[in-house]
Formats: structure tokens, sequence, C-alpha cells
């Protein structure tokens, strides 16, 4: 399974959370664990989008993947 690096911070009470191989696709929550379901939300509606414009999807999210949350 490969994984897909999801970069957080804390700001001003909330955890952010970007995808440095979407650009664009972006999150945030009031907890980690909040904003680590919510990214995930926003990565499978930024590919969703990416297939309905016909872009090139990164090749890590071709088949399984996991998301490994970092903090920046």
């Amino acid at each position: 399974m490969k994984k897909v690096i999801v970069e957080i911070s804390f700001v001003e009470n909330n955890y952010s959370a970007h995808v440095p191989l979407l650009p664009g696709c972006v999150s945030v929550g009031k907890t980690e664990d909040e904003m680590i379901a919510n990214i995930r939300e926003a990565i499978a509606f930024h590919l969703e989008g990416m297939r309905e414009d016909g872009e090139v999807i990164p090749k890590e999210f071709n088949g399984e993947y996991e998301v490994k949350v970092v903090s920046s």
C-alpha cells in the first residue's frame, strides 16, 4: 500500500492540512482526528474533480493508499 504525505499544522486553535501532491487540496478541523477525517474527504473530492476534468492522477493515488500525517 502506498503512503501519501499530509502535512499538518496547528494555527489559531485549529488544525490545518494540505497534500503536497495535490495542490489546492486543503482542510481544517478543531481536533487532529477531525482534520484527518476532513482531509481524507477532501482528497476523495479532489481526485473526483481531477478525473472529471481529465487531469492526470498522481501515481500514489492509483489503487489503495494510506494517509501519513506529518507536522510541518
